[in-house]
């Protein structure tokens, strides 16, 4: 484990994790941290059998799954064999969501039942394909409108179909093929492998363990089928932090991160990405998923802008606090804030880049466009709030924007026949060295003194 922490941030971790298996009465818990691409702490508290549970441990991480499904969903989009706005019926046809987006069913705003038909699926025997499909008919339908949030189990039982109808394969096996194998995640399976931890519950009103069942959820195994380690939930940690190898485009991997849908009004603070929980705290952007199944606990959050992680794992259907994560993070920030790397100047940019550097103005309203260490253009008001956006280079004199209010729109570098920069013409708005300048397409002067 590299990045050792000072033993004063080490105590005060392990003291919340102590606290956290002592007072909810936790058979086993175990977490870990990440910062900067480095494993700095792991610790548990209680025990698996005979054992202290370690990182190598296998646990149920159950709806955490559903992220990599989502992964799986995104590469099919990036290779072309389908688009987020087609109809899940063009793919896999036959269920009451013919008309729902792909997109949809990833941010749980499809309007589908939480839970699939039939018996409880987290502690039966799961149906097959057919008949789970079947089962998707209209009584699984909700009556609030479809871009209202609602958390559904069932739509990732659907989009493991979808995966599955255009690879060709099962899903278990472009599981493994497409991420696991890549990333080194050997011990991230679809049923235990020792060591792991059995599913327990503890009596509400006695200190009594009780053993969970553990069934093969069959078609609905994308919904938390999984088994894994804080070893390999510590990579996960890292590609969605932004380490994605060959697995992911990390474009896209923003594009996931990005609100999609949310559950609690405008100021936000939980919501939905495509595939991936969102959440705000203190000021933090945080990204990840928790996981819950019969007799197990799970909870990871990354924080992308400040190349941090959290997991932890515990074998107890109730108990462990989801706060327990956002905690471990923010004793790690108070204790030992995260050091930013030393600023070097970049130089190799080249002067028709620098040219466009500087103010500009919007009607009258200056703007300010700097060059970023990446080679990306950033234009932001000058003073005070205002749109922000940075944009990627997409051919000569033309740049794409990647956030903020001009997303996707085209910046334009309008140049005179000797060459020199006119203007900046931003999805029609134009951009001019001084207010109003008379010799600009637009706004064209301004009016004469009387």
């Amino acid at each position: 484990m590299a990045g050792e922490l000072l033993p004063a941030t080490r105590r005060a971790l392990l003291r919340r994790l102590a606290l956290e298996q002592s007072g909810n009465r936790v058979p086993s818990i175990i977490a870990g941290l990440v910062r900067d691409g480095e494993t700095i702490w792991v610790d548990s508290r209680g025990w698996v059998g005979d054992r202290r549970p370690d990182s190598d441990t296998q646990y149920r991480i159950g709806s955490i799954t559903k992220t990599f499904v989502a992964v799986l969903v995104l590469r099919l989009r990036d290779e072309g064999l389908l688009s987020l706005s087609d109809r899940f019926g063009d793919h896999v046809p036959g269920t009451a969501v013919d008309d729902r987006q792909i997109w949809q069913l990833l941010a749980h705003n499809s309007g589908l039942s939480s839970e699939p038909a039939g018996q409880w699926w987290e502690r039966t025997k799961g149906e097959a394909a057919g008949d789970f499909l079947a089962g998707v008919d209209s009584d699984q339908l909700r009556p609030e409108p479809q871009h209202v949030f609602h958390y559904s189990n069932t739509a990732f039982g659907l989009l493991g179909q979808l995966i599955e109808r255009v690879r060709g394969k099962d899903f278990a096996t472009v599981l493994h093929e497409e991420i696991l194998e890549p990333l080194g995640m050997h011990r991230t399976t679809e049923s235990p492998v020792p060591p792991y931890a059995p599913g327990l519950a503890v009596h509400p009103w006695a200190d009594v363990l009780q053993p969970e069942p553990f069934e093969d959820a069959v078609a609905m195994a994308p919904a938390g089928q999984l088994w894994s380690t804080v070893d390999d939930m510590i990579r996960w940690l890292r590609f969605l932090a932004g380490e994605t190898g060959e697995v992911l485009h990390p474009d896209t991997l923003d594009e996931m991160r990005k609100p999609a849908s949310v559950d609690d009004g405008p100021q936000w603070t939980r919501g939905a990405g495509l595939g991936l929980q969102l959440a705000r705290h203190n000021g933090r952007a945080l990204v990840g998923h928790s996981g819950s199944m019969p007799g197990f606990l799970a909870n990871m959050l990354a924080e992308p802008a400040e190349s941090t992680g959290v997991i932890f794992l515990a074998n107890t259907t109730a108990g462990a606090n989801g706060a327990l994560a956002v905690d471990l993070l923010e004793i790690l920030a108070e204790h030992e804030p995260r050091i930013p790397p030393e600023w070097v100047p970049e130089g190799g940019v080249s002067e028709d880049l620098l040219e466009l550097t500087g103010l500009w103005y919007w009607g009258p309203v200056p703007q300010l466009l700097r060059v970023l260490p990446d080679g990306m253009l950033d234009l932001s008001a000058w003073q005070g709030p205002g749109r922000q956006s940075r944009f990627r280079p997409d051919g000569p004199d033309n740049w794409i924007g990647l956030d903020g209010y001009h997303r996707g729109e085209r910046l334009r570098v309008v140049r005179a026949t000797d060459g020199s920069v006119t203007h900046l013409d931003l999805n029609t708005f134009v951009f001019t060295r001084r207010p109003y300048d008379p010799s600009a397409p637009v706004p064209g002067g301004t009016l004469p003194w009387e």
